[in-house]
């Protein structure tokens, strides 16, 4: 029989602690980690805790940290308990590229590395956040404030909450910290986040069938546009580009730069091909397959033709220089017809109510 004791008690909550954490975040790629001196260049560390809160630190006492190392850091007040994710100069470069004001950003010191103890008292606070994020949008409620508590994030000496919270507009919430630190008996902080960010604390599964990009893997946010599906062909359904949070997937950045690159090796779209049969029109493009479809009709697909991008640049250049060819030599577009007739059966069969049989 397994022995149950103090210290497994612990290390099992240490785990819990672990899993709760970013540990399926991917930090940013260290790729300076095999340099011996890397590490001696800065004593600056960034800390990662809940999903995607991070923060840097002064490795002032020069603890020996490395990536996944739990410490115990200073807060305001008290101490919190996180993950070590970045080390070296790279943690310079992260300051900067967040734009953050080291004049103004209060950078606080490492105080040691977690022990079994600081793991326990940690795991033991963040028990207590679903709890208090149901009785805090409860509160909310009460007082009539047009608010969602989306999470809550308790530090890891247990002394304060933050609250992140999603609204449309300002809100006085002056009262309601007052509530929230007199029912609660913690310090309170309150700090807004976006559609994005809630899905990504919350989690979930996505139209893809796999877990929320934003809750496994993804740190940073990045702002998504509609000229990304435009530039990937993909239908404008507001309903299929839409994830989990409302706003634009962010996977519809991921290809992007793929397609940029591929599309500049297309045709102007607004360049007409002149052949002796006929003007052509550009109607659609696929810049992974380095094709251009055409259309003899300026505004419908008419005789739609597929024609390489080399062999459109041919017919321009030709253009220009007054020559017509014969045809534009492509494949053409047969559009087949689209029945229902298939081995299953007709798929409007689901569509169909079901006669309701009386019993005699």
């Amino acid at each position: 029989m397994k022995k149950h004791t103090v210290g497994n008690e612990a290390s099992e909550l240490g785990a819990a602690a672990t899993k709760r954490n970013s540990a399926h975040m991917l930090p940013v790629c260290d790729w300076l980690s095999d340099l011996p001196e890397n590490t001696h260049l800065t004593d600056l560390i960034e800390v990662q805790f809940k999903n995607t809160r991070k923060g840097y630190f002064h490795n002032s006492a020069n603890l020996p940290l490395e990536k996944g190392v739990k410490v115990v850091v200073e807060a305001n007040p008290g101490y919190d308990v996180g993950e070590v994710v970045l080390t070296g100069k790279l943690v310079e470069l992260q300051i900067k590229k967040n734009k953050i004001d080291a004049s103004r950003y209060e950078i606080r010191q490492v105080i040691r590395i977690a022990t079994e103890a600081d793991l326990q008292k940690a795991a033991e606070a963040h028990a207590r956040e679903h709890e208090t994020m149901i009785k805090a949008r409860e509160l909310a409620k009460s007082l009539g404030l047009e608010m969602k508590i989306g999470d809550v994030e308790y530090q890891g000496d247990g002394s304060k909450a933050i609250f992140f919270y999603i609204a449309d507009g300002r809100v006085d919430f002056r009262q309601l910290i007052k509530v929230y630190a007199e029912t609660f008996r913690i310090r309170v902080e309150m700090k807004q986040i976006g559609a994005r960010q809630e899905a990504g604390r919350i989690g979930g599964t996505g139209p893809c069938g796999r877990e929320l990009c934003c809750s496994t893997w993804m740190i940073n946010f990045s702002s998504v546009g509609t000229g990304a599906a435009r530039l990937q062909n993909i239908s404008p359904n507001p309903q299929k580009l839409a994830g989990m949070c409302a706003k634009l997937k962010c996977c519809l950045n991921y290809e992007v730069p793929v397609y940029e690159d591929a599309s500049k090796l297309l045709p102007n779209r607004r360049i007409e091909l002149e052949t002796k049969e006929a003007t052509w029109y550009f109607f659609s493009s696929d810049p992974l397959a380095g094709t251009v479809t055409y259309s003899s009709d300026p505004h419908k697909g008419i005789n739609l033709t597929t024609l390489s991008a080399g062999r459109a640049h041919e017919i321009i250049a030709m253009n220009r220089r007054g020559e017509k060819p014969d045809t534009l030599e492509g494949n053409k577009t047969v559009t087949p017809e689209i029945g229902y007739q298939t081995g299953h059966g007709d798929v409007t069969r689901f569509d169909r109510k079901k006669k309701k049989h009386h019993k005699k």
